[in-house]
């Protein structure tokens, strides 16, 4: 089975019609927990010289992954229960909840018993509101995009093609909810990388990851 066929991803697609301005966003969320997703775009990237791509180094980062993975679709999942949204946005969340939980099935049948127990996470008032809402999708969207990114060379060639086809599909999440937000759905010619022990201090700093 490829990929492909095991994320089957399902949903309907947004008209894309823009229910809320960025600006509008970004007053209303001024102060809420999404925006420190914003300091991780600065983190560094590690390469892969301090070890060479192997099946137990493919196992970590995976783990890694889906620890990213599990918190999308926990987000979406309680935005849609608790967040009120509407149109676009509720368009944008139940596809991209379907997706992010078929990234987490996949990765949990790759790992096998190596993915542990479902972790718990906490938004606080990130989800109470379609605002915040847009503001937090839109962070953690692009931090899961820099996360693949950062690990990527330290893949072997086998599993970088499976992660590879979940971050093309991560990175057209970030570019959906940007332009719903009033964003350039494609601002940079390159994408940086985040090294995943900076991703995972702040998702804790953040008190979305206990």
């Amino acid at each position: 089975m490829t990929t492909e066929e095991a994320l089957s991803p399902t949903g309907s697609s947004s008209d894309g019609r823009r229910a809320w301005s960025r600006g509008s966003f970004l007053r209303v969320a001024a102060g809420t927990g999404g925006a420190v997703f914003g300091g991780l775009l600065v983190g560094r990237r590690v390469a892969g010289a301090d070890a060479a791509p192997s099946a137990a180094q493919d196992r970590r980062i995976f783990q890694f992954a889906l620890v990213l993975e599990e918190l999308q679709a926990s987000f979406y999942s309680e935005a849609l229960e608790r967040g009120g949204l509407r149109g676009d946005l509720r368009d944008f969340a139940q596809v991209v909840g379907a997706h992010e939980r078929a990234h987490v099935a996949f990765l949990r049948k790759v790992l096998g018993a190596g993915a542990g127990p479902t972790r718990s996470f906490h938004f606080g008032d990130a989800t109470s509101s379609p605002q915040r809402f847009g503001v937090t999708a839109h962070e953690i969207e692009n931090i899961g995009v820099a996360a693949y990114n950062g690990q990527g060379a330290k893949l072997t060639a086998d599993a970088m093609e499976h992660a590879a086809e979940i971050v093309s599909v991560e990175g057209r999440h970030a570019g959906w909810i940007g332009a719903l937000l009033g964003d350039p759905p494609a601002p940079r010619a390159a994408d940086p990388g985040l090294d995943a022990n900076t991703v995972l201090a702040q998702l804790k700093a953040s008190g979305y990851l206990g």
